[in-house]
C-alpha cells in the first residue's frame, strides 16, 4: 500500500538538518585520520609517506582533463560491521559496469573498475581513497556508511573525483560544500525520521525514548525523528546518543528505563542486538513495551544476536528502511544473475554507476566535474529511457534524456551544489514469530 507522507513543520526540520550539517568540520577531522602515518618524519624511511600528497595533483589534472576512459572505482564495505551491506552493492556496480561495457561501453571505450573497502574504519576507508585517486578514478561509487564517507569526501571531490552513495543518508551532505562533486541516490533521513515517527505516533504512543548512534547517520536519524514526533504532538520522554564502540550499553539502558517511556526507538547497526538484549533484560523488550528499529537492524537474522535460542523474542518489533526499489523487474534480475537474496540498496548503487556513465557521455569527457555538470541533466531531458543502451543511443541522437531509475529517485541539486533525491521511498516492517521480516506497507516522504 502507498501513502504519501507531507512533512509537518519542515522548517523545524530543515533546522536540524542545518545544524547537523554544521557538524561537517568533524568529518573534516576524521579525513585526517590517515595523516598521523605521514607525520613520523623523525624515522627518514618514512619520508616518501608524504609522496601521495604529490601525486593528487596529476591526479586532479587528470581528472580535469580526462583521458577517454571513464575510469570507476568504488569503496564499500568488503568487511567489517556493515559487511552485510557490501555485496548486494558491490554486485550492483558489477552488473551495471557489464552492462555499460555490453553497450559499447562509455566515450567507446570499456569501463574499467578500481576497488576499494571501507572496513567500517575511517583510517582503512581513506586509505582506500588516496589509493584510488592514485590510480586515477574518475568517480567513486561508495560509501555505504555516511560516516566513512565523510572521512574521504574532502579528499575525493578536492581531487576532482565525482562521488556517488547509494545509502548515506545524513542530512549532513545536503548543506556540504564538495565542489558540485557529491552526488547520492539514497534520500536523507530528514526524509525517513518522519516516517518512522507516524509509525511510532501511529500505533498509540505519546512518549517514547529514542538511543541513537552517536554518528552522523544516528544523530541524524535521531533529530529528524524527534522534531516530528514534537510537530504531531507526542513527548519525547528521552533523546540519547552512544558511542557504538562501547563495551555494554547498561547505562543508557538504564536511562530509558527511568525516563518512564511508552516504547522505544532504536537507531544502530550491528551493535543493535546487545542494545535489544539489555532492553529486554531490562524489562523494555517488544513483550513489554513497543520497540522499533530503523535500516540498520532491518534483518531476518536479528533475533539471533539477541537470543540464538528464542526466534520469536523480538515478536512485534516494528521499523522503517529505504525500500529497495521500485523496479520489480531490475530486482529479479539482479537476484537471478547475482544469487543474491538481499538487494538492499542495490538499485540505487546501480543507479550511481550507470548516471555516472550516462553522464559522461553527455558531458563528452570522462572529467569529474564534466560528468558532475550532467548528473542532474541525465536525469531530467526530453526523451525519457530506461536502460545504459537506450539512453545512450538517445544521447548520439542528440536528444536530452530522462533516464529512469531502477531505484525510482530523480536528482535534484541542492543549494550548495549537490545532488540528492527530492522524495524517498520507505518499508515499513515488523518482525515475526518465527524471527522474518515483513514489509506492512511502502510509504512515499517528500520534502
Amino acid at each position: 500500500m502507498k501513502r504519501s507522507l507531507w512533512l509537518r513543520r519542515m522548517a523545524a526540520v530543515t533546522a536540524l538538518a542545518l545544524a547537523t550539517a554544521a557538524c561537517g568540520g568533524n568529518g573534516d577531522d576524521v579525513t585526517d585520520e590517515p595523516e598521523p602515518a605521514e607525520t613520523e618524519e623523525t624515522e627518514e624511511t618514512e619520508e616518501p609517506e608524504e609522496e601521495p600528497e604529490e601525486t593528487e595533483e596529476p591526479d586532479e589534472e587528470q581528472s580535469v582533463e580526462g583521458d577517454g576512459v571513464l575510469n570507476l572505482g568504488y569503496i564499500l564495505p568488503e568487511s567489517g560491521p556493515l559487511a552485510f551491506l557490501g555485496p548486494p552493492q558491490i554486485e550492483a556496480v558489477n552488473l551495471a559496469v557489464a552492462d555499460m561495457n555490453a553497450a559499447g561501453g562509455v566515450l567507446g571505450q570499456d569501463v574499467t573498475l578500481e576497488t576499494g573497502d571501507e572496513a567500517g574504519d575511517t583510517t582503512i576507508a581513506s586509505e582506500s581513497a588516496q589509493r584510488l585517486i592514485g590510480a586515477g578514478v574518475n568517480a567513486v561509487v561508495g560509501a555505504a556508511s555516511s560516516g566513512m564517507s565523510l572521512s574521504f569526501v574532502d579528499a575525493l571531490t578536492g581531487a576532482g573525483v565525482l562521488q556517488c552513495s547509494a545509502s548515506n543518508t545524513s542530512p549532513t551532505f545536503t548543506g556540504g560544500d564538495y565542489n558540485g562533486l557529491y552526488f547520492r541516490t539514497a534520500p536523507t533521513d530528514a526524509l525517513q525520521g518522519p516516517v518512522l515517527a507516524e509509525v511510532i505516533v501511529g500505533d498509540g504512543n505519546t512518549n517514547p525514548a529514542i538511543l541513537a548512534r552517536a554518528d552522523d547517520y544516528g544523530q541524524g536519524l535521531l533529530d529528524a525523528t524527534v522534531a516530528e514526533l514534537e510537530a504531531q504532538g507526542a513527548t519525547v520522554a528521552a533523546a540519547i546518543t552512544y558511542d557504538p564502540e562501547a563495551a555494554n550499553f547498561e547505562a543508557e539502558v538504564n536511562q530509558v528505563a527511568s525516563s518512564g517511556a511508552d516504547s522505544v526507538a532504536l537507531i544502530s547497526f550491528d551493535e543493535g542486538g546487545q542494545i535489544l538484549a539489555s532492553l529486554i533484560e531490562a524489562g523494555l523488550g517488544p513483550q513489554n513495551v513497543s520497540v522499533y528499529g530503523a535500516d540498520g537492524v532491518a534483518s531476518d537474522t536479528l533475533w539471533q544476536e539477541v537470543d540464538p535460542n528464542n526466534e520469536a523474542v523480538l515478536e512485534g518489533m516494528k521499523g522503517t528502511r529505504p525500500a529497495a526499489g521500485a523496479d520489480e523487474g531490475f530486482i529479479s534480475r539482479f537476484q537471478e544473475e547475482t544469487g543474491l537474496s538481499d538487494t538492499t540498496y542495490a538499485a540505487a548503487a546501480y543507479d550511481c554507476a550507470i548516471m555516472i556513465g550516462l553522464a559522461a557521455e553527455a558531458a563528452g569527457s570522462d572529467d569529474g566535474a564534466a560528468i558532475a555538470a550532467e548528473m542532474i541533466n541525465i536525469s531530467t531531458g526530453d526523451t525519457e529511457c530506461a536502460t545504459f543502451e537506450e539512453c545512450k543511443a538517445a544521447l548520439e541522437a542528440g536528444d536530452s534524456i530522462a533516464y529512469t531509475s531502477v531505484s525510482g529517485v530523480t536528482l535534484t541539486s541542492t543549494d550548495t551544489g549537490n545532488g540528492e533525491p527530492e522524495s524517498g521511498m520507505y518499508d515499513v516492517w515488523e518482525l515475526g514469530a518465527d524471527g522474518g521480516l515483513t514489509v506492512i506497507e511502502t510509504v512515499e516522504s517528500n520534502f
